[in-house]
């Protein structure tokens, strides 16, 4: 084996061996110095909805935006705005839907009480047919077919 290879292999497996140092994870540092102003910014994000991710508040979501309003909310908390000003702020900016928990409105009353009013009205379909089939008689309904009993396998000759 040439010099060269020995080289290149010796490079190689000392890289591989340092590599994994340089990808030790930490935790996230805060972006806040201040401890009460960042437990804030953590509350009023779980009050809202990222606009990208599925399903996810800004303080669970990784998304760019999220991030940007995360700071967005900090920023406006460092300028004296109340919680309520706050989400008043981004309601207006982006709708209702930036709200985890959207208020009871019109506009909402089908989002509140749809997944309730289809629940019942499965259960009232499903009893009306069991109830229609109750009442039919039994020449209705296919019988049964009886499958023919299976043969036990002969015994191989001796």
């Amino acid at each position: 084996m040439s010099d060269a290879a020995t080289f290149l292999r010796r490079a190689l497996l000392a890289l591989c061996l340092v590599l994994p140092l340089f990808a030790a994870a930490k935790e996230a540092a805060p972006a806040s110095d201040d401890p009460v102003l960042e437990a804030r910014v953590m509350r009023i994000a779980a009050e809202l909805r990222c606009l990208v991710c599925q399903n996810q508040t800004i303080a669970d979501s990784h998304a760019d935006l999220a991030q940007d309003l995360r700071n967005q909310v900090r920023d406006m908390l460092r300028q004296g705005k109340s919680e309520a000003e706050i989400l008043a702020y981004m309601t207006q900016r982006y709708g209702d839907f930036v709200l985890y928990r959207p208020p009871v409105k019109p506009t909402t009353t089908l989002l509140w009480f749809g997944p309730a009013l289809l629940l019942i009205g499965g259960v009232i379909v499903l009893m009306l047919v069991l109830r229609r089939r109750s009442r039919l008689p039994d020449d209705r309904f296919e019988a049964d077919v009886a499958e023919p009993p299976e043969e036990a396998p002969e015994a191989p000759a001796r």
